[in-house]
C-alpha cells in the first residue's frame, strides 16, 4: 500500500505541475504585463518628478540671474521676461517684477500687482499679497474709493490679512482728513491678540504722532495673557 500511495502522490504531483504550467503558459503573459506596467509607471514617474525639479532649478537660476542686474528697471524687465507654467512660479515673479518697478513706474507696478489679484487659479495669498502691496504703493494711480472698496474686501478676511487690510484703511482715513476714524482703527489693531510685533509698533507710533495714549497691553505673565501678543 505504501508503494502504491506513493506512485499516486507522484502522479498527483505531476498532474499538478502540468496544470500550473498550462496556466503559466495560457496566462502567464498577463502577469507579465502587470510586471511591464509596474516598472513602466514607476519609471515615468520618476521621469516626471526629474523633468519638474529640473524645471524649479532652471527657474531658480533665471530668478537669481535676473536680481543679480545692476538697476532695477533691468531687473524688473528681466523678470517680465522669465515664462514660468505654473501658477504660483508666475505669481512669485510677478510679484518681484512689481517690487523692483515701483521705484520707478509705481503705477505699472499696481497695475501688474491688480493683474495677479484678479487672475483666475492664482492662490488667494498671492491675491491677498498682490491686492495689499498695491493698494500701500504710493502714486500707484488708484483713487481712494477704489483702495478703500479693495481694503473692506480684505478685513473680511481672517488673521493677519485682516488687521493688514485695516491699517490701510486707517491710512486712508488720515489721508482724506478723518484722523477720529483713523485713531479709532490704530487703537483697535494695537489692542488685537493676532497683531504681529511689527503690525502693533506701527500702530502704536501713529497712535502717538495723533496725539493719543496707546492701549495697554497685558503682560506675558498675566493670566489670560495672550502668547502671541
Amino acid at each position: 500500500m505504501s508503494d502504491t500511495d506513493s506512485f499516486i502522490d507522484e502522479v498527483t504531483e505531476e498532474v499538478r505541475r502540468d496544470r500550473l504550467f498550462g496556466y503559466m503558459r495560457r496566462y502567464g503573459w498577463i502577469a507579465v504585463l502587470a510586471i511591464l506596467l509596474l516598472v513602466g509607471g514607476a519609471a515615468w514617474n520618476e521621469w516626471q518628478k526629474a523633468q519638474k525639479r529640473n524645471a524649479a532649478e532652471a527657474l531658480g537660476d533665471q530668478i537669481v540671474a535676473a536680481l543679480a542686474l545692476e538697476e532695477r528697471g533691468a531687473r524688473a524687465e528681466a523678470l517680465t521676461k522669465i515664462d514660468a507654467t505654473e501658477p504660483s512660479a508666475q505669481a512669485v515673479l510677478d510679484l518681484l517684477a512689481a517690487s523692483e518697478a515701483a521705484g520707478e513706474t509705481p503705477e505699472d507696478a499696481a497695475k501688474r500687482l491688480m493683474t495677479l489679484a484678479e487672475r483666475e487659479g492664482t492662490d488667494p495669498v498671492y491675491r491677498q499679497i498682490a491686492t495689499l502691496k498695491a493698494v500701500a504703493l504710493p502714486d500707484s494711480g488708484l483713487d481712494v474709493e477704489t483702495r478703500r472698496t479693495l481694503m473692506n474686501g480684505l478685513g473680511l478676511s481672517g488673521g493677519l490679512v485682516r488687521l493688514l487690510a485695516e491699517e490701510q484703511l486707517a491710512l486712508i482715513d488720515l489721508e482724506t482728513g478723518d484722523k477720529d476714524a483713523a485713531l479709532e482703527r490704530m487703537m483697535q489693531i494695537a489692542a488685537d491678540a493676532e497683531a504681529t510685533a511689527g503690525l502693533r509698533r506701527r500702530a502704536t507710533q501713529v497712535i502717538v504722532a495723533l496725539g493719543a495714549e496707546p492701549p495697554e497691553l497685558p503682560r506675558l505673565d498675566q493670566p489670560g495673557a495672550s502668547v502671541s501678543e
